[in-house]
């Protein structure tokens, strides 16, 4: 006799949040019908019904009266007009970082300095004295001057307690008076004055002295080196709190860029306790500790599925908001600077010749044309020109600016796009001013990539932007902010459809880590991992797609979080 599970999910949930450890006692199979289900597998784009076991495999996706004649004793969950469409995957995102954000001061969206400042007062009423003032998400872009700020714009509010403050794109800190006296007092600091640089890195100064503000990795670590170290509690509710907040958008997949042995080892320790309700695909900082132990044991895959870490990350530029980005040409708002490489080419091709020994995949971050062109070489160099038969997968992340005779390269190497629609959005309002007319048209190119045949995976880079995938959806097929700016969309030749977007949060997030055959589509075979959605975003107008409502998460066939 078919059974009617109902749709407030609340002992699924339970179960779901606690792992996969209790899989096995589940009661046979499931069979789910709703109003459409988008399977992302081209053999079978739709269907209206999907069966999976429990260990959550799918065993077959159809029609309801086939699957029930099929399968009459699995317990029926019957979803009505919902829309299922395959779990997403966010193929860039960082989820320590992201669950400190929610636990520092939020200065996203800032129109002013004075704004930032009566933020962090608020803010800073509940933090004990003396402790570091933190927060991230400021954005000079966003203010009458759009100049970057000072220690001084700060100092008047925080004459004592230690400010740091990171950049919405992650590549600069601003720090007050005091963070900076901290930074110089630490064992073994460079002296900030004078006209000395970090390689791979920026100090601002005014007259040989710091402004407060720092570009790029190495100079940001001369201030953050002075901050306490948070300790192994903080870090576990940060990422806890992270994983909470992603499911709760519809994700059920993350690709993590720049994991430490420190954070693979506490995301194993949540994948031992079943605390993991998504699947994280990790990736080493290219420059750490956990690449040396990739190199020596390995590609680590947890057996309960959900945690792996099989490749590195690395940096070839910085940002284009705060002028790091490498550019061929100099910045057009700013003459005589073409940003910053992370290392020299030389340099990062010797990592890439290591990596490819150690048979570990490679993703580099590249904004600028420069730097793309530098990673397409070294890419060329170490694969050998188009990378025939090695099905290396390895990656660009961002792929913001570059040169359109560039962009066939990418599917001559067969180099994955790993691109973030909200990127372009955030950043449509001032990227013309940096780099002028002629480098927009290879712009955060999306389209340009599909029509080359280039494999797209599509991601947000939280936290940097917003983690819920609606926000890129909408972003990929509009390219308008969330007030519908500017009518008809931003450089909208570069659009995709809602279909190819979807793909590219599926799919094509699935190819980037090797997974296609677990995730990614509904396919049998696969993983039971779905979002239930009260409407279709494949049908929908293109304006609703952020507005879409997600009624609940599954993975493994088992839900990790419901509206309910």
């Amino acid at each position: 006799m078919r059974r009617l599970l109902p749709l407030l999910l609340a002992g699924l949930l339970m179960q779901g949040c606690s792992g996969q450890e209790d899989a096995s006692a589940g009661h046979g199979e499931t069979l789910l019908v709703a109003h459409r289900i988008h399977t992302s597998d081209p053999s079978r784009p739709q269907a209206s019904a999907m069966v999976w076991d429990a260990q959550g495999r799918i065993l077959a996706v159809g029609s309801a009266e086939d699957l029930w004649t099929a399968w009459p004793d699995a317990e029926l969950m019957d979803l009505g007009d919902a829309v299922v469409v395959p779990g997403l995957i966010d193929s860039h995102g960082h989820l320590l970082n992201y669950g400190f954000s929610l636990m520092s001061a939020d200065l996203a969206g800032a129109r002013s300095k004075e704004e930032v400042v009566q933020r962090l007062q608020a803010f800073a009423a509940d933090l004990p004295e003396g402790a570091w003032l933190q927060g991230r998400g400021w954005d000079q872009n966003l203010w009458p001057e759009r100049e970057f700020p000072s220690a001084a714009d700060l100092d008047a509010a925080f004459p004592d307690r230690p400010v740091w403050l990171v950049r919405v794109d992650g590549h600069a800190g601003w720090g007050n008076s005091e963070a900076l006296r901290l930074a110089q007092e630490a064992d073994g600091a460079p002296s900030l004055s004078g006209d000395w640089q970090p390689e791979g890195g920026r100090i601002e100064r005014a007259d040989g002295e710091p402004t407060g503000v720092f570009v790029g990795g190495a100079a940001r670590a001369l201030v953050e080196r002075a901050i306490p170290e948070r300790d192994d509690a903080l870090r576990e509710e940060a990422l806890s709190r992270a994983l909470t907040a992603a499911v709760s958008v519809g994700l059920t997949g993350v690709h993590d860029m720049g994991v430490s042995r420190a954070d693979l080892a506490l995301m194993r320790k949540f994948a031992d306790e079943g605390r993991l309700p998504l699947r994280i695909a990790a990736y080493a900082a290219g420059d750490g500790d956990a690449f040396a132990d990739l190199c020596e044991s390995g590609p680590y895959t947890h057996e309960g599925g959900r945690l792996w870490m099989h490749g590195i990350k690395l940096f070839a530029d910085g940002a284009l908001g705060s002028r790091g980005a490498a550019l061929k040409e100099e910045y057009s708002d700013d003459p005589g600077n073409h940003g910053l490489l992370a290392r020299e080419p030389e340099a990062y091709e010797a990592i890439l010749r290591r990596a490819r020994d150690c048979g570990v995949q490679v993703t580099t971050h590249a904004i600028g044309d420069r730097g793309n062109r530098m990673v397409l070489d070294a890419y060329a160099n170490v694969l050998g020109d188009g990378a025939s038969g090695s099905d290396h997968r390895w990656r660009i992340e961002h792929a913001q600016i570059v040169s359109p005779e560039d962009i066939p390269r990418f599917f001559a190497l067969d180099v994955i796009a790993s691109m973030q629609p909200t990127h372009a959005t955030s950043d449509m309002g001032w990227a013309g001013d940096r780099v002028g007319e002629e480098r927009l048209a290879g712009a955060y190119a999306w389209r340009s990539m599909q029509d080359a045949g280039v494999r797209l995976a599509l991601g947000s880079d939280f936290p940097v932007e917003s983690a819920d995938p609606r926000l890129g959806l909408y972003a990929a097929v509009t390219r308008q902010d969330r007030d519908g700016q500017p009518p008809g969309g931003w450089l909208p030749e570069q659009r995709l459809t809602a279909a190819e977007a979807l793909e590219g949060f599926t799919a094509g997030s699935a190819y980037a880590t090797r997974s296609e055959d677990q995730v990614g589509r509904l396919a049998p075979g696969l993983r039971a991992d779905f979002v239930v959605l009260a409407e279709d975003p494949l049908q929908v107008p293109a304006a609703q797609l952020d507005e879409l409502t997600v009624l609940s998460t599954w993975v493994d066939g088992r839900a990790v979080y419901s509206a309910d």
